[in-house]
């Protein structure tokens, strides 16, 4: 297995890079791994806005906007 170290600026290892079929043959061999890669995809997804579409009532949502307002108001002015 032929690995490749990749270091930063001050020399400090930071990566070890290998083959597409050492990574293959290492996967096969332990299906741990792929239990890993799939959580880690799966958590990974990015959240569109339309995720979290009622979360709050409308209420809270009108009450937080009117603190954004004041708050907003309140910074403009200086005070």
């Amino acid at each position: 297995m032929t690995l490749q170290y990749l270091k930063d600026n001050n020399g400090t290892t930071t990566a070890v890079v290998i083959s597409i079929s050492d990574w293959e043959k290492i996967t096969r061999k332990h299906q741990d791994i792929n239990l890993m890669i799939e959580v880690k995809t799966t958590n990974s997804q990015k959240s569109k806005p339309s995720d979290f579409f009622g979360t709050l009532t409308k209420e809270d949502g009108e009450k937080m906007q009117a603190h954004i307002t004041k708050s907003r108001n309140e910074w403009e002015r200086g005070s």
